[in-house]
């Protein structure tokens, strides 16, 4: 009896609250607030007292403890009940009868009758019933073996994640290990079946027994494309340390062959590592090999200093249009940038970097050719910035890059091949800026003067073929240039009603002046300017053209800009917004690119744009660019959704731009016979329910300038019960301007397994509006779960 004193306390609730993870410094109460649940780290078995719970306990001679009703006997870490709980003490024998139950990390097990010996730990479960706290799935058994406090061993299982009546699928195993302290099981002759259909089989296949990573075969996809036929790609995922693991990819395509691919993660405290790339030896179609790989890495090396790298590249120019299964956006990559990166910063005033940038070029040899980008080796940035320094901001960005114009050697357009097109040089630019800003409730003004420098040294090449237009340039020109604007505005309210809700409207005027001298500039190289596109925000910006500034336009303007809003009184929520913006010139434009017309009209396209959500469940927008003259529109883009419930929307949209091809060629590389095209797109998509359980979902992309349809999605989606789910997806997209690849992949979602099949998720989520899925996100599951 003596060993008992002290370890067997008789109480109706006596275990011990878990320790929590969030422990601030207790008030003066010693109380604490506390955060989420976790484990007991560290514990030894022999070092947890033992609680035992009963209506009725007795002890007879021979040192058996018997509960009877609602007994129990609970640890910190376990919990074992029973209708009566006999415990021998001399053999360690624990036998329990009527509704037995046991308990551990979550996971319950009960059975008519338990026995276990807690000296051995070993014991024996008929009929047992389980479910794994972690994956939250269930399942039964004929017998469960305790042959360790770790091990258990189940015959004649069958098993499903979804814990509802009537799961629509299982899997039935004549043998199955759980191995707790692994947090692994293995099944030994698995059949997964469906709908009472053996659908797959495995001899011996092992699964995790929480949301902790383990090694193994991956669900495999499977689906056809016109690019590449039937294809099949059964993943293997490596958990290789805690701190980084590996995936393999063997991809089978019909019409091209086996295409190897693998992903490397790696992350730390201070660096986060992603490796990927793909192999084929020889492709069907081509017979050629070919390959991708792409690396990223950050680094933070303390004191301020982090680096960056993100290098990719492609064996060609068609590998993304071949090899894009699913999907638009892989096959619609033209650049393929890598950079290099080194940062630092004092987190206050002072930041500097030293990149390097280096772009590979994807032609469509179908089209017309893409002028290659610059690579930029190195580019060293300084930025100073003070603000609030006496009642001034003062910014100063200081950058030194050097450009290299790459040489096209691809066979997709023999007459560029070889061909030097751009000169090489190196920029030197300095702008500082110092403003004051004047603030006042509902108004402001802010004048600022900035003085901008730059110096170029360039490599013309006049005596190269095709270079011959630059003869003459010089090779070191400067640049300095003066920048003076004014900015203010004013933030007007009042009380409003809009569709008979009260409302506060807004009236938000706004002036920008900018003057900038004019300076030619016409023999200055070109490496990384375009003109930018005339929106509402470019409109109060100090230059009409956009990247590293290799031009400059002369201003002497004043921007006009008028917001109205309309907000909810209650919430604050925007209901409606009116925008709308002119420039007028006082000058006309003197700086251009070289393929670009000057500028002689004094006012500028208008700016329109709207936005109402005229109900919680139907929202408009507009936006426009327009001239001023004739009215008509450059850039126009507008739209319609409607959401009237769950996994029902509707998305009409419409975007037109003129003339894009207009200044995107300032050294003349694009073709004589080029012609500048027109954008014009119109966009419908939607998710809608046909009936209790059928779902469509579509997309549809019309190119109104090319006469063509760009992109076609349609699908089917059902929604059944018991935990599963079937798609079919058809995706018809444009790789090319003259190719297009077609994709038809099913899949089955088994809730609590996976899925069978290509996951067509992302991309209904991507291109398809308001997409919801059809099944509802499972809870995140802990070991506190069921927690007693």
């Amino acid at each position: 009896m003596a060993h008992w004193i002290g370890r067997i306390i008789f109480l109706g609730l006596c275990l011990p609250a878990p320790v929590l993870a969030a422990q601030p410094s207790p008030d003066a109460d010693g109380m604490r607030m506390v955060g989420s649940l976790r484990l007991h780290p560290g514990l030894k078995d022999d070092a947890l007292p033992s609680f035992l719970i009963g209506d009725d306990i007795s002890r007879d001679a021979e040192g058996r403890v018997v509960l009877r009703g609602n007994a129990q006997v609970r640890r910190l870490d376990s919990v074992i009940k029973g209708d009566r709980i006999e415990y021998l003490q001399s053999s360690g024998e624990a036998d329990v009868r009527g509704n037995g139950l046991m308990m551990r990390d979550g996971n319950v097990v009960r059975g008519p009758h338990l026995r276990y010996n807690v000296d051995t730990e070993k014991g024996l479960i008929e009929q047992p019933r389980f479910w794994l706290g972690g994956t939250a799935g269930a399942g039964t058994a004929d017998e469960a073996e305790i042959l360790s406090r770790q091990h258990m061993r189940l015959k004649n299982v069958r098993y499903s994640g979804w814990t509802g009546p009537d799961p629509a699928w299982t899997i039935d195993s004549s043998r199955v290990d759980l191995y707790l302290d692994e947090n692994e099981g293995a099944a030994r002759n698995g059949v997964l079946y469906f709908k009472g259909a053996p659908i797959l089989y495995s001899p011996y296949l092992t699964f995790p027994l929480g949301k902790d990573r383990k090694s193994g075969f991956l669900l495999p996809t499977y689906g056809t494309s016109s690019n590449g036929g039937i294809e099949i790609t059964v993943p293997y995922y490596l958990n290789l340390a805690p701190d980084y693991d590996a995936t393999l990819y063997p991809r089978y395509l019909s019409k091209r062959g086996l295409l190897l691919g693998t992903e490397f993660r790696h992350l730390s405290a201070s660096s986060h590592s992603e490796l990927f790339g793909t192999y084929i030896m020889r492709d069907r179609e081509t017979g050629d090999k070919r390959w991708m790989y792409s690396v990223q890495h950050t680094q933070a090396l303390g004191n301020g200093f982090s680096a960056y790298l993100d290098a990719r590249k492609v064996s060609d120019d068609n590998y993304f249009r071949d090899f894009s299964s699913f999907g638009l956006t892989d096959a619609a990559i033209t650049y393929m940038p890598s950079q290099a990166l080194l940062s630092w910063t004092d987190h206050r005033y002072l930041s500097g970097s030293l990149q390097f940038y280096r772009y590979q070029t994807l032609q469509d040899s179908t089209g017309s050719f893409l002028a290659p980008p610059y690579d930029i080796l190195p580019q060293l940035n300084f930025t100073a910035q003070r603000y609030g320094w006496h009642g001034l901001d003062v910014v100063s960005t200081n950058t030194a890059s050097r450009f290299v114009a790459p040489i096209y050697r691809g066979d997709a357009f023999p007459e560029q091949a070889g061909r030097r097109l751009m000169p090489n040089g190196t920029r030197l630019t300095s702008y500082t800026s110092i403003s004051r800003p004047f603030v006042l409730p509902g108004a402001y003004l802010t004048p600022k003067v900035g003085l901008h420098m730059s110096q170029y040294e360039t490599e013309w090449f006049s005596g190269t073929p095709g270079m011959e237009r630059f003869a003459g340039r010089p090779a070191s020109q400067s640049r300095v240039l003066p920048i003076a604007s004014v900015d203010t505005g004013l933030t007007l309210e009042r009380d409003a009603s809009l569709f008979g809700n009260a409302a506060i409207q807004t009236l938000e005027p706004r002036l920008y002046y900018l003057y900038v001298p004019y300076r030619d500039q016409s023999d200055l190289p070109v490496f990384d300017t375009a003109l930018a596109t005339f929106n509402y925000q470019q409109a109060f910006d100090e230059n009409i053209f956009s990247g590293g500034w290799d031009r400059i336009a002369n201003a002497n303007q004043l921007t006009f800009g008028l917001t109205s809003r309309w907000l909810d009184a209650d919430t604050g929520f925007e209901r409606l917004s009116l925008s709308l913006a002119q420039r007028f010139y006082f000058d006309n434009q003197r700086v251009t690119l070289s393929s670009e017309a000057p500028r002689i009209d004094t006012e500028s396209d208008y700016l329109v744009g709207a936005k109402a959500a005229l109900t919680d469940k139907f929202s408009v927008y507009f936006d426009g660019q327009f001239d001023h003259e004739t009215q008509k529109r450059n850039r126009l883009s507008g739209g319609v959704r409607w959401t009237p419930k769950r996994l029902a929307t509707v998305s009409l949209s419409y975007r037109y731009e003129r003339d894009v091809n207009s200044y995107a060629d300032p050294y003349g590389v694009l073709p004589l016979d080029a012609v500048p095209a027109t954008r014009e797109q119109v966009s419908l998509s939607s998710q809608w329910p046909l009936s209790v359980r059928w779902y469509g979902v579509g997309r549809y992309d019309y190119s109104l300038a090319e006469k063509r349809n760009t992109q076609s999605i349609v699908g089917l989606e059902y929604r059944g019960d018991g935990g599963w789910a079937a798609r079919v997806v058809m995706q018809r997209y444009a790789v090319s301007a003259q190719k297009t690849n077609t994709a038809l992949f099913l899949q089955l979602e088994l809730t609590g397994l996976g899925s069978l099949g290509t996951d067509p998720m992302s991309l209904l989520t991507d291109r398809v509006i308001g997409y919801q899925p059809v099944t509802p996100p499972t809870p995140e599951k802990t070991v506190f779960e069921r927690y007693e």
